[in-house]
């Protein structure tokens, strides 16, 4: 039997005000907050809240049969408490049905995989783990990088911090003549499963539903199953992953982009199709083989790689720059610098500066807020020059390397011997409250 596993993201970066040079040293505000609350507004209501209604009332009329999963942003979730709170209560009614899973991914949506240290990225995935805990009641166990971001290196982290599946795209240059319709395991890690995107049929919703000159237009809900039941009877496992924002702003209402998705339960039930979230997937089905990416790749542009945000000179620097400085903040109490210096890691800063799609001047204008890539740039160089200012008023540079490692030291041997009280606080409950329930028997 086949089955559909739906996956979502939902990032929302803040987006930086026009920062001057002469701002440096005086504006310590970064963010264009009317310029968010308005993209934010927007989206809500054309998709967040829209869409949402439309996965509840398929969850309920399929008595829970209908299932999806979501990766939302800790950048998202803030500006969705501020601006729209009734959006994280919308996704919280979703999440009590049982029928709505929350993937882990890296707080701020960041490139902190690719960065030298993999300790800013292990620390980014807790705090998305806790902003899940603590807002839908659910603790992640399958784990997705930012735009599907992955490779050998950075599964090893991924699995050493205890996820057993992660979802990342099939992308044809790894992948060769084999299909993205199975389960696979990461090379030399047979414990570690991979649930691959099957592009063609994603981007059949995400990006081609509405246009007339598709020659599969107009894509209806028995032809999308169709296809998928066109598929051998061995490649069971579809996995149709997008922007939530496909649903509403990239695909607008007007062309029928929700009573496409209300009627695909029925046509897939009619065609023996399920529908599972990415847990329920690694339970019912085993790896069929390896998949090793030496290199890096993402479900980003053609080339599936990450040259979307470190392919040109002035991406590099202005990576290299923001980096060179997490010791230093690591080493600080300041909360504000610290929430800057994590939201300035943002992928889609670095997207901006990107001069691979500067000629396709509706791409460049559907995503980015600068005229020009050059101007986003010198935007975020100038922000980043602030906060190292800010940075340096609370830790002076006279501070030396050597100095800096031994703090460094005392820090991450305060933070392990943290993590073993904390480990061994838990065990003493358990063990307290198994005496209990033990003394309540025998009474």
């Amino acid at each position: 039997m086949k089955t559909i596993c739906f996956y979502f993201q939902i990032h929302q970066p803040f987006r930086l005000k026009r920062y001057r040079f002469f701002d440096i040293g005086l504006d310590h505000y970064y963010y264009d907050d009317f310029n968010n609350e308005n993209i934010i507004r927007r989206i809500v209501e054309r998709c967040y809240l829209p869409a949402n209604r439309t996965l509840l009332e398929m969850i309920k009329q399929t008595k829970g049969r209908f299932k999806v999963a979501f990766s939302i942003t800790g950048s998202a979730l803030e500006q969705l408490e501020v601006y729209a709170p009734e959006v994280i209560d919308s996704f919280r009614e979703l999440a009590d049905t049982g029928s709505v899973e929350f993937l882990a991914e890296t707080y701020a949506h960041s490139l902190s995989s690719l960065a030298e240290d993999p300790e800013e990225f292990i620390q980014q995935v807790k705090m998305h783990e806790d902003k899940i805990k603590s807002l839908f009641r659910q603790t992640p166990k399958v784990f997705r990088n930012t735009e599907l971001i992955y490779s050998d290196e950075i599964a090893s982290i991924i699995y050493g911090m205890g996820y057993e599946t992660i979802i990342t795209d099939g992308a044809k240059h790894v992948l060769g003549w084999k299909s993205p319709n199975y389960v696979y395991n990461a090379a030399g890690n047979k414990k570690l499963k991979l649930l691959l995107k099957n592009s063609k049929l994603s981007d059949d919703i995400a990006f081609r539903f509405s246009n007339y000159e598709w020659d599969q237009y107009p894509l209806t809900a028995d032809k999308f199953i169709s296809w998928i039941n066109s598929y051998p009877d061995e490649e069971q496992l579809i996995n149709l992953f997008m922007n939530y924002e496909a649903l509403g702003e990239m695909q607008r209402k007007e062309t029928g982009i929700f009573e496409f998705f209300k009627a695909l339960p029925r046509f897939a039930e009619e065609g023996n199709i399920s529908f599972s979230t990415p847990s329920d997937v690694v339970k019912l089905m085993k790896p069929v083989a390896g998949f090793s990416a030496p290199y890096p790749l993402s479900w980003t542009n053609e080339e599936r790689d990450i040259s979307a945000w470190c392919g040109n000179i002035m991406q590099k620097d202005a990576f290299e720059k923001l980096y060179s400085i997490r010791d230093r903040v690591r080493l600080i109490s300041d909360r504000s610098i610290k929430h800057d210096w994590l939201l300035l890691q943002a992928c889609d800063h670095f997207y901006y500066m990107s001069t691979k799609y500067f000629s396709d001047g509706a791409v460049q204008a559907h995503y980015s807020p600068y005229d020009s890539p050059y101007e986003a740039f010198n935007n975020y160089m100038n922000v980043l020059s602030d906060l190292e200012i800010r940075i340096n008023e609370k830790l002076p540079t006279s501070i030396g390397d050597e100095e800096l490692d031994s703090l460094m030291g005392v820090i991450n041997d305060r933070d392990e011997r943290i993590e073993q009280l904390e480990a061994e606080l838990i065990k003493l409950k358990a063990a307290r409250k198994k005496k209990a329930s033990a003394q309540v028997e025998k009474n």
